[in-house]
């Protein structure tokens, strides 16, 4: 005879396991410290790339101005507000990547960390027959 919660809990294993469970497994073959400091360290560099794209945009954009006050500003405090702009930008990409991805991190453990109790629990279904 079939039993109905063996045949449940199953389902929901394996769908996990194709879906979610792939990713989780994945993030989860890293210690938390490596996994969050190798997705920050992506950031910061999308993040650098991003901005000197959009800062030659910038620039590009506005050559003639550009061109025309160049010898009227002062270039030192010019590319003083660039680099603390630059800094601003990449920090706060980089906080706000660490905190999503240790978070990514936490909610996968806690995944896994189900899936492993109904794995248990379905070896007990098995053993009490």
């Amino acid at each position: 005879m079939i039993n109905e919660d063996k045949v449940i809990l199953m389902t929901k294993m394996a769908a996990y396991e194709s879906g979610k469970g792939k990713k989780d497994i994945t993030i989860l073959n890293y210690f938390r410290g490596d996994y969050i400091g190798f997705q920050v360290l992506k950031a910061v560099i999308a993040a650098t790339i991003s901005f000197f794209l959009v800062f030659a945009v910038y620039i590009f954009y506005n050559f003639e101005t550009f061109m025309q006050d160049i010898y009227k500003m002062d270039l030192l405090s010019f590319g003083k507000s660039v680099i603390i702009l630059y800094l601003c930008t990449v920090g706060a990409y980089g906080v706000i990547s660490y905190v999503v991805y240790a978070f990514k991190y936490s909610r996968a453990k806690k995944s896994l960390k189900t899936y492993y109790t109904n794995l248990r629990k379905l070896a007990g279904m098995y053993e009490s027959r």
